[in-house]
């Protein structure tokens, strides 16, 4: 019991890492870039930013769901979906205009598949739970 505790607290303690600073790079590109000792690319930040709290929303995300696939999938929707909007309000700072519409139909593809992986994890509990009822009392 206390390992699960002491990785359980680990998984939050990594998650929090990743937060911090994907959120501080994606809020304050020049800030981070300071601390970091990096170069101030805003466009890199904002998508080395979105990449992080991906991570760490997929760390707080396996803490409650078990299912590898619908984890990553998850990841992936939200991470890719904001890496697009990266692409979007950052069309200014370079890339093509279609890069954000490319992004985001990927992610689209992606919430499909998600929203198909939840799908049959809900239909796996239902026939557990129909199975739990069926079993005599001993």
């Amino acid at each position: 019991m206390a390992t699960r505790h002491m990785t359980r607290g680990i998984i939050v303690l990594a998650a929090m890492s990743m937060l911090v600073t994907g959120i501080w790079a994606r809020v304050d590109p020049a800030g981070f870039a300071d601390w970091a000792n990096w170069p101030n690319h805003v466009h890199f930040l904002h998508d080395a930013g979105v990449f992080q709290i991906g991570i760490g929303l997929m760390l707080l995300c396996a803490l409650r769901c078990r299912d590898v696939m619908a984890v990553m999938l998850a990841g992936f929707v939200f991470t890719n979906t904001f890496h697009a909007f990266n692409h979007a309000a950052d069309l200014d700072l370079g890339g093509r205009a279609s890069d954000p519409w490319a992004l985001s139909a990927v992610s689209l593809v992606a919430a499909v598949g998600l929203a198909a992986r939840l799908r049959v994890l809900g239909q796996r509990r239902k026939a557990r739970a129909h199975l739990m009822k069926k079993e005599p009392q001993a």
